[in-house]
């Protein structure tokens, strides 16, 4: 299915994009099934939270007819929106009434072996850090070289994630995924406020478990609480939950509330 550009059919953007150049933008990936975008309202939340904080000013009701348009030519895939600030000169400072650009792409959905899911997954001990700035924190915004250093890490088929802390030490996320600790029966997530990316099946989770009387609790977590951990589990937009089961010495079978979880997100992401 061809690109597309502020609503049009492309296949290239301007060399003076700043999302080329500095990586001035947000973007987010979405899982599409019979023309329909999964998990469209937290997108869209955390896209306007994006532009509020970067000031990127974008008609959001535009935005959303196009994905909905989008998905619907697409009908199952992944459905990727680039949104950058504009076109400008050299120079940091953006081009007085820059327009935003919007680029749409879709893909195949992704295969993944039924194990990860089944089974769980190991967990690549990434020795990449992520930098702390809270300004940026729980964004999808364009600059991901941090998770390029940490997937690069690894090429061994065995490890489908790896962990990443940040430069103090704490356990924050997976590469392209979120985190979860069960301990006694209550469900533990990193605090986002310093660095991460928040994720939209992240937050769905969250809602769906307090829902349900599931207690949840966000906050710095540690390897310490990690080795403590009854379960642990892996999550994102695309694929749903991952329980994992090993990392490094460490090993975890799924348990009970990773698969609820797991069912919740399954049903989130085919409604």
């Amino acid at each position: 299915m061809h690109s597309w550009l502020d609503g049009l059919p492309a296949d290239a953007v301007n060399l003076q994009s700043r999302g080329l150049a500095y990586g001035d933008g947000l973007f987010e990936t979405i899982a599409v099934r019979a023309g329909r975008p999964s998990l469209l309202e937290y997108h869209l939340e955390r896209l306007a939270l994006g532009c509020q904080r970067l000031a990127i000013s974008v008609d959001h009701g535009l935005v959303c007819d196009e994905l909905c348009r989008y998905a619907s030519a697409l009908g199952d895939g992944v459905l990727k929106l680039i949104l950058v600030r504009g076109d400008s000169q050299r120079g940091y400072a953006p081009a007085a009434g820059a327009a935003p650009r919007r680029i749409l792409q879709g893909s195949p959905l992704p295969f993944y072996p039924a194990r990860n899911a089944e089974q769980g997954i190991l967990l690549f001990p990434c020795t990449t850090r992520l930098a702390e700035q809270p300004l940026l924190a729980g964004l999808k915004h364009l600059n991901r070289l941090e998770q390029v250093l940490a997937r690069s890490e690894w090429q061994d088929p065995e490890h489908a994630e790896g962990l990443m802390r940040d430069t103090s030490g704490r356990v924050i996320e997976g590469v392209y995924s979120n985190l979860f600790l069960v301990s006694d029966g209550q469900l533990l997530t990193a605090d986002l406020s310093r660095c991460g990316v928040a994720g939209v099946m992240r937050a769905a989770l969250i809602a769906q478990a307090g829902a349900a009387g599931i207690p949840v609790r966000i906050a710095d977590l540690s390897l310490q609480d990690l080795e403590q951990a009854d379960e642990v589990f892996v999550c994102n937009s695309v694929y749903g939950v991952w329980p994992v089961r090993a990392f490094d010495s460490l090993n975890w079978s799924p348990g009970p509330l990773t698969r609820k979880l797991q069912a919740i997100a399954r049903t989130l992401l085919d409604t």
